[in-house]
């Protein structure tokens, strides 16, 4: 995959949509959470120290979760916009009244000064407008034979709202989503090793078009550049919600549904690699260091 900023993401809109306080964790990412840090059992690394990434929007209730799965691992909570930091400040840290404050691990809130073994991002990847440069990042903050752990959205989320869209005439309602095999080849571009990739679908339901328009808004924003430029009136909202209910898609119960497509991946930072010029010179701990990495493999 092209190293290319996203064609369907607008980096303006983008950025307005990082700025804004979120009122809560949505619900979907919460549960996609929860089904992630349940993917930890999978992995033998304990990690003395981890970041979590942006939890106002990725989930709060994951902190809880990764706390007590890495009970005496430090914790560095970054959240990169300064007033989702002071909130998550307050939302996280233990009370002075709490003894995990003073019994517990350290949680920082801040990126850290050394690199650590683990950084945990849930449901961020798919609103970045230059997510190569995202995933680079990610990968400064970890240590060698550290971890990612992420999930996003894939291309079949909001089929079937894109079909009410397209039969109404209308611009599409969201940015692409990109697929599960081209977030691996970006991992691998970003400096990342064994990339394990997968995914599942999620199904929503809800009584009402009001109901499934309020899921949606705190779930993102459409980013696409040619999504309508100018404000929606009260008028294109029932026409809106009288469309969803006339062609949306119905669950057996008669609910109406959408899917979302979750991806799931993790990849390791691999140890750096011995460069021999033609004339150099190497240290004795550092071939030392190369010969215990060979024996181990």
């Amino acid at each position: 995959m092209s190293s290319a900023l996203p064609p369907t993401i607008d980096p303006q809109a983008a950025a307005r949509w990082a700025r804004s306080l979120p009122a809560a964790s949505p619900w979907l990412h919460e549960e996609v959470a929860r089904r992630m840090e349940d993917r930890l059992q999978w992995m033998t690394l304990q990690p003395q120290a981890w970041v979590h990434w942006e939890p106002l929007r990725g989930g709060l209730q994951a902190q809880a979760l990764l706390t007590r799965r890495y009970p005496k691992s430090e914790c560095y909570v970054v959240e990169t916009a300064a007033e989702h930091a002071q909130t998550a400040s307050k939302l996280i840290a233990p009370a002075w009244w709490n003894p995990a404050r003073w019994t517990g691990a350290p949680v920082h809130f801040g990126a850290p000064s050394e690199p650590v073994q683990m950084l945990w991002a849930n449901m961020a990847l798919h609103m970045a407008a230059d997510p190569q440069a995202l995933l680079t990042r990610w990968g400064s903050l970890l240590a060698p034979d550290g971890f990612l752990m992420f999930s996003c959205l894939g291309p079949d989320t909001l089929r079937e709202l894109r079909a009410v869209y397209a039969a109404q005439g209308w611009p599409v309602p969201s940015h692409t989503f990109t697929d599960m095999h081209d977030w691996g080849d970006m991992l691998v571009q970003a400096g990342f090793a064994e990339p394990v990739m997968d995914m599942e679908r999620i199904t929503l339901t809800f009584a009402t078009p009001q109901r499934l328009l309020a899921e949606l808004r705190e779930l993102g924003r459409n980013l696409h550049p040619q999504r309508f430029d100018a404000l929606r009136g009260r008028g294109w909202r029932t026409q809106l919600c009288a469309a969803l209910e006339r062609d949306g898609a119905r669950a057996a119960d008669g609910r109406l549904q959408l899917t979302f497509e979750v991806i799931y991946g993790h990849a390791f930072k691999p140890q750096p690699r011995l460069t021999v010029r033609p004339e150099t010179t190497v240290s004795l701990d550092e071939m030392r260091a190369a010969l215990r990495q060979v024996k181990k493999k």
